[in-house]
């Protein structure tokens, strides 16, 4: 007897998405699309692929992202190539090379799986989805408003928007942050013995990261490092206070957070985040700011950009956690045929209601088996109705229907009768 082979199984930290979990990804896609619809934004698809030299000029070749959790290889020609890490990097390449950024103001958005090796656990996997948003050529505060409104909107259509909070803060313009730096070097020098090696590491490289440190023997002596918002010049502190006020107006409440940075010097103005503590340690879901100076380094001519990812694992994790979660299911009526005649009545009726009733979700039992086991089956599919077809109502021309979720008699109807019962009951839904 041949050996049986061991079953081969996913690579760690990707993950399946199963089919009794697509309909809850679907539910947070439609309402992602449907909100940025809502602002006109306009979707762009992006490859997966790219020169690794994209994300080395742009996320920068000192950095834990580049320097570790890059899946970068040589392809048969020898070029350098790099699944995405992150998508503001891809998408900005794209308008460059396609000419949207001349004179233009964009909004765009994409959607897809990213890729870093970095260690798994609940909320951080290897490879990822994030939804991300991108504007170009709008220098006012009122855009970077226009995307805290934007995910404020979706954050409600969801129904989190309890469960999250909005930090913001200002990194003030290049010069100013360059200043800024060197006192906060110069602090650090001061505190080196409680430094951990991963902040010593960052000091001469990257010490505004250093800020982001969650580790609680540092916490006392971050509280009274130099402030960035203390060292912004007056146009910086208009953009910053015009934001507020801007967010004021509209109701959405924030929290000032002086330690939320970005250590990359392309980075300007506005950050934010929108965090949950629901998540344990990936409280993080959201993030966003102003690059405007990425554009430059990445070859083109000075301009503006605000943007923001999302990470729909967190999210799905934070809608899961809601008391009533009501996604639709990925079957509405489930028909069940039992007999050679009624299996091909079946078949044309089923292409007549796809026909007249689009927007219905109707799943046909295929594979044969007795009534039993075909209502085992159509319950199992979340359907709420049971269209039934056996011997007797092949012969009569009508159907059973039985709600499959509310105790109630099954009616029978002919199929005229029944199509008609099918629309009222979707319109009612």
């Amino acid at each position: 007897m041949a050996k049986q082979q061991q079953v081969i199984q996913a690579i760690r930290g990707m993950h399946d998405i199963l089919p009794e979990q697509s309909p809850r990804w679907h539910w947070l896609e439609q309402h992602a699309r449907q909100v940025l619809s809502a602002y006109g934004y306009q979707e762009i698809r992006l490859p997966i692929l790219e020169k690794t030299e994209l994300f080395k000029r742009s996320i920068g070749e000192v950095t834990d992202i580049v320097e570790k959790e890059m899946y970068t290889f040589d392809d048969r020609n020898g070029d350098s190539l790099t699944l995405r890490p992150e998508g503001t990097a891809g998408c900005l390449r794209a308008c460059l090379e396609h000419g949207l950024l001349h004179n233009q103001a964009h909004r765009l958005w994409y959607y897809g799986a990213m890729f870093r090796h970095e260690r798994p656990q609940k909320g951080r996997y290897r490879q990822f989805y994030q939804l991300g948003v991108e504007t170009y050529g709008m220098a006012g505060p009122d855009v970077d408003a226009e995307m805290i409104q934007l995910t404020d909107r979706l954050w409600r259509k969801l129904g989190i928007r309890e469960k999250v909070v909005l930090q913001l803060n200002s990194l003030g313009t290049c010069e100013e942050r360059a200043v800024y730096r060197q006192r906060l070097v110069d602090y650090f020098k001061q505190h080196i013995e409680l430094l951990d090696d991963d902040s010593k590491r960052r000091l001469h490289t990257n010490p505004l990261r250093i800020l982001d440190s969650k580790n609680p023997d540092m916490q006392s002596m971050l509280q009274s490092a130099p402030v960035l918002l203390k060292h912004l010049g007056e146009e910086s502190l208009r953009h910053f206070d015009d934001l507020k006020a801007m967010l004021d107006a509209l109701g959405i409440d924030y929290e000032l957070n002086t330690r939320l940075v970005r250590g990359l010097d392309y980075y300007g103005k506005t950050v934010f985040e929108w965090v949950t503590d629901d998540l344990g340690a990936q409280g993080t879901i959201c993030a966003g700011g102003r690059y405007d100076g990425l554009i430059e380094q990445l070859g083109g001519r000075a301009n503006h950009a605000i943007g923001f990812a999302m990470g729909m694992e967190r999210i799905l994790a934070l809608i899961e956690q809601l008391p009533e979660l009501s996604v639709p299911q990925s079957v509405d009526v489930y028909m069940i045929r039992v007999g050679e005649a009624a299996e091909k009545i079946g078949l044309l009726l089923g292409e007549r209601i796809r026909d007249e009733l689009e927007g219905v979700k109707l799943q046909v039992n295929c594979g044969g088996g007795s009534f039993k086991s075909q209502f085992k089956k159509a319950d199992k599919s979340g359907a709420e109705l049971a269209i039934i077809i056996g011997e007797d109502e092949a012969l009569s021309g009508e159907v059973a229907l039985k709600n499959l979720r509310v105790e109630q008699a099954q009616v029978n109807l002919n199929h005229d009768a029944l199509l008609e019962t099918l629309k009222h009951w979707a319109e009612s839904r």
